[in-house]
């Protein structure tokens, strides 16, 4: 895979906690529906990054596992689209990590942000384990390993993938240089004839003499273009006009997502850990109940009593799931007292059951046939398991393991 076609493959994965819930959906899985019609998608279980910091509760994971996958697909993550796989069933991501462990400094990892901060919040669990300080490696080896070039994450996870990208430049500046590897690329420029190689050198000079990213990107579908040279000759030439070597792990581009705007039922982050969730797959009458006996602005005791809507927690789900003519119905009747918290609820309970029904119409299939998940993660392993082993092949030759 090229370094230009690697910007259209996607990786993204999560941890099995169970079933999901509302914010699971407006914070990625809604984003991964788009992805998968535009790119070639990875979705993946982190069933080993569980064990980062459950490695003494390890029997919850695997009906997490399948209740996740079930919400992925009701949600309308289609197996057609994009590969659907579980890490661990992949085991060449542990191969690549433990071969990038070898060159990657201690330094990077103690840096990682979350690291410490997880190590803060976690304080109840044992965390001084070499699976925790490694697990941001290992979310490297899972990117890297596919060659992914865009990989969603919110503005909290970028710093992963600047490490991931630093691993990358290091790995390709280590072993992408093979012996002669200036006289070959010159050699490669030579087999695109004459008007392309002026225009490939032209554009190489701006890039390393001006950093004109520009001149980096037409060189680089210059290359794609070019019919006439080899796979090995490309990979060449895309890192030789970045001054470096061959591009063996392409170098991915955080795709920042839109920060996940779903409020729990308290008006804090819906999240399991405050208890204050709704399911994506809930059954009506408990999301019915969840919402009606949610709290309001406890200034407002009596229905007569004028209240503010920006300090109710239910006005935040407004901001969800209202069009600006609710929205305004919800403002003017809450500080007027012309509606009750009831009648102020209902639009929120309508839109949030709608939104849930064909999540249960598509979750039906796949609770009444099990076999038939485990089916798609076992097409989904296969493809997956292709793609590592061929990448896998590549830095194995590399690093000078691949006997022959």
């Amino acid at each position: 895979m090229s370094a230009v076609e690697s910007q259209q493959r996607v990786l993204s994965g999560m941890r099995p906690t169970g079933k999901l819930h509302l914010g699971h959906y407006h914070g990625v899985l809604k984003n991964w529906v788009e992805l998968q019609h535009d790119f070639d998608c990875f979705f993946f279980v982190a069933d080993w990054h569980a064990l980062t910091t459950h490695y003494e509760n390890p029997h919850i994971i695997e009906q997490s596992v399948w209740d996740m996958v079930i919400d992925w697909l009701a949600a309308g993550v289609n197996p057609g689209s994009a590969t659907l796989f579980i890490q661990s069933k992949v085991p060449e991501h542990a191969e690549l990590h433990l071969l990038l462990s070898m060159m990657t400094p201690l330094g990077w990892l103690e840096r990682v942000p979350t690291y410490k901060d997880q190590q803060e919040k976690l304080k109840e669990k044992d965390l001084a384990t070499y699976g925790f300080l490694g697990y941001p490696l290992l979310q490297s080896a899972d990117i890297l390993i596919y060659r992914a070039g865009q990989v969603p994450v919110g503005a909290d996870q970028v710093s992963h993938v600047e490490m991931t990208r630093e691993i990358a430049r290091r790995f390709n500046h280590l072993y992408g240089k093979d012996v002669g590897f200036e006289e070959q690329a010159e050699s490669a420029i030579q087999k695109m004839g004459k008007k392309n190689a002026k225009i490939y050198r032209s554009l190489r000079k701006r890039f390393l003499e001006q950093g004109d990213e520009e001149a980096l990107e037409t060189a680089r579908a210059l290359i794609k273009e070019q019919q006439n040279i080899s796979l090995g000759d490309r990979e060449r030439l895309f890192g030789y006009i970045e001054g470096g070597g061959k591009v063996i792990l392409p170098e991915p581009q955080p795709l920042l997502t839109p920060a996940a705007k779903m409020p729990g039922l308290d008006g804090q982050k819906m999240s399991k850990s405050y208890g204050n969730t709704i399911g994506l797959r809930e059954e009506s009458d408990s999301v019915v109940k969840k919402i009606r006996t949610m709290q309001t602005d406890p200034q407002r005791v009596r229905l007569t009593d004028p209240g503010d809507p920006d300090k109710c927690p239910v006005w935040q789900l407004h901001d969800v799931y209202s069009d600006v003519d609710t929205k305004n119905w919800v403002q003017k009747g809450c500080r007027s007292a012309g509606i009750g918290c009831l009648e102020c609820k209902k639009p929120v309970i309508d839109a949030v059951l709608e939104e849930q029904k064909p999540i249960h119409e598509r979750a039906k299939q796949y609770e009444e046939n099990p076999e038939l998940v485990r089916s798609i993660i076992a097409e989904g392993v296969e493809t997956a398991r292709d793609a590592a082993k061929a990448t896998l092949e590549e830095v194995r030759r590399a690093m000078g393991l691949s006997y022959r």
